[in-house]
């Protein structure tokens, strides 16, 4: 994205723009194919389609403000001083997305849970064993349970039994 604006400033003609066009295309896309797999890993299968609705849903405000400021941008100052502006953007989003981003980020997080009492839709798996009354009904039921203080390693995503990052 930062080599298509810095071609843009260089003014070239029309069919000199292909190229940048090419570059401002192939860029989003390696931005969104590695968005896909970490929104994948931040959550639950069955939250899949909320999540990717709502990255869907901010991912086109964000273009809501940025076609706009760019047309603003372009008409103000022109098209080279726009291209200089857009990619001071890049190089700081890219520099902030680096300095920001974990340096190891592993999938499978070993983790300590403290005892919990709570109540949430479950079935019996290696988190919820616990003994029934008989009127809890097929598996998913739904009643009040405890769990013990707990460690173990596992895939993790912030859900209901993890509030937030292990330190």
């Amino acid at each position: 994205m930062a080599l298509a604006m810095a071609l843009g400033i260089a003014k070239p003609g029309f069919l000199a723009l292909l190229p940048v066009w090419f570059l401002i295309g192939a860029g989003s896309s390696l931005i969104q194919t590695p968005a896909g797999r970490l929104l994948r890993r931040s959550c639950h299968a069955e939250d899949r389609p909320a999540i990717f609705a709502a990255q869907f849903a901010l991912s086109h405000v964000a273009w809501l403000v940025a076609y706009p400021l760019a047309g603003l941008a372009g008409s103000a100052l022109g098209l080279v001083w726009t291209f200089a502006l857009l990619g001071v953007m890049v190089v700081a989003a890219t520099f902030a997305a680096a300095r920001l981003w974990p340096r190891e980020d592993p999938e499978v997080l070993e983790h300590e849970h403290a005892p919990i009492e709570h109540f949430h839709l479950h079935v019996h798996d290696e988190h919820h064993r616990h003994e029934h009354e008989r009127w809890e009904g097929p598996e998913p039921h739904r009643h009040p349970h405890s769990h013990g203080r707990q460690r173990h390693r596992h895939h993790y995503v912030i859900d209901m039994h993890h509030q937030h990052w292990p330190a």
